[in-house]
């Protein structure tokens, strides 16, 4: 039986390179999202999505993760932010890190579509959840109640149910 060698890394090259309109992109009116890096990518530890959301959308209502933690990144035009109890306006190049528990929302009151990388940590499977959002955004009436069924299974947490669509213009 051969010995192992307990003191010595074993090096691999598992890297994954996804250059600009690379990805598997979900396209919706108002916005799409481009799976950049992925929980299979990943060994489910990081999840990293490009998200553009059209003018006067909103990405999120208000709404907090048990069991990860949210980075946006914006890349073009000005997204903002509720975090809590506030409100701010990050512009490209700005970066909001929300820690599990932290009540956050989004949208872009602007003139300009906003562009931004989305990262969660761990991952949580994050695809299955674009995937269920745009289905069931893609419905008229939208169903609330498919809508929360969807966040419950991806570790999303409305702060107050009965306004957590984010349908419509901000």
């Amino acid at each position: 039986m051969a010995e192992k060698n307990l003191y010595t890394d074993v090096l691999t090259d598992r890297s994954l390179i996804r250059l600009p309109g690379e990805g598997r992109i979900l396209d919706a009116v108002g916005g799409s999202t481009t799976f950049k890096v992925t929980s299979e990518d990943s060994n489910d530890q990081l999840g990293v999505y490009e998200i553009t959301i059209a003018p006067g959308l909103t990405g999120a209502k208000q709404h907090y993760h048990r069991f990860m933690d949210e980075t946006f990144i914006i890349l073009e035009g000005t997204l903002t932010v509720l975090l809590a109890e506030k409100t701010a306006k990050i512009p490209a190049g700005g970066v909001v890190y929300v820690p599990r528990f932290t009540p956050h929302g989004f949208h872009n009151d602007t003139e300009e579509t906003v562009k931004l990388m989305l990262l969660f940590n761990p991952a949580q499977k994050r695809e299955g959840f674009f995937e269920g959002l745009y289905e069931v955004m893609s419905e008229n009436p939208i169903d609330p109640q498919k809508f929360f069924e969807l966040y419950q299974k991806y570790d999303s947490w409305p702060v107050d149910t009965a306004d957590m669509l984010p349908a419509g213009e901000k």
